[in-house]
């Protein structure tokens, strides 16, 4: 009987098979090649679990979930292929970058300066979005022959940003503003005025862009703007650890 039971079904199966194309499990109408009816709950692979994959972090956190993605082949995987990924390494190195230091002069007319501090190039094979994260450090001075740091009590403000093939859209903006307590501005100032606060400050961002089918720029660009009349401003950018993320959808 038991025998005769497997017969059955095999010979259900096969004829369900050929007569739609199509693997139904849990239902007798699949609407896909491979369908699971209701009744079946999840699907499981175990080449992908805690124990057979470094991917998933299960032995860490047990009752965690984590994302599935699908390479160019359409095999699934629990890593993650970027197009850049720094994963805690430096990934802007400001001493081999000249155009890292950025310079607001006295005087200037709109008390504003911009400059690039970074080039990626990136080719598609077709229409996709390109997802972008990145954190830049800085620094901010009064000057930088000597390096002295900004006594006046005027505001700076340091803004990040990426450009497309040199299009005027920003993308990815992101501002943070310097100052201080001093009362007098401009100069002379007291012995008891306080100096600058010292260290590193961070611009931070994640944005989506749509990129057409060639080879695109990407200009990482720092915006160095003062009051008027503009305050002298020394910013060097990328001196600490700078992260970048980059994937393609």
């Amino acid at each position: 009987m038991r025998n005769t039971y497997i017969l059955f079904t095999l010979l259900l199966c096969n004829s369900l098979l050929s007569q739609t194309g199509s693997v139904g499990i849990g239902t007798t109408n699949p609407q896909q090649k491979l369908h699971l009816g209701n009744s079946v709950g999840t699907l499981r692979v175990e080449s992908l679990d805690k124990d057979n994959n470094i991917y998933n972090g299960g032995n860490t956190e047990p009752t965690g979930t984590y994302p599935l993605y699908v390479d160019s082949n359409g095999v699934l995987s629990l890593h993650l292929e970027t197009l850049a990924n720094s994963d805690g390494s430096d990934a802007i190195d400001h001493t081999t970058i000249p155009q890292s230091n950025i310079r607001l002069t006295t005087g200037d007319a709109d008390g504003k300066i911009e400059a690039t501090f970074y080039t990626y190039t990136i080719t598609v094979t077709r229409p996709t979005i390109l997802e972008v994260k990145y954190s830049v450090s800085f620094e901010v001075f009064q000057t930088d022959t000597p390096l002295t740091m900004i006594r006046d009590g005027g505001a700076r403000r340091v803004s990040t940003y990426y450009t497309l093939d040199n299009a005027p859209r920003k993308y990815g903006q992101a501002s943070r503003c310097y100052m201080n307590r001093n009362i007098n501005n401009p100069a002379p100032y007291t012995s008891l005025e306080r100096i600058g606060a010292t260290g590193q400050l961070y611009n931070s961002s994640t944005t989506y862009v749509q990129l057409t089918t060639g080879t695109h720029t990407l200009n990482f660009k720092a915006e160095v703007s003062s009051n008027l009349p503009s305050q002298a401003t020394f910013v060097r950018m990328a001196v600490d650890t700078d992260s970048v993320f980059m994937r393609l959808y």
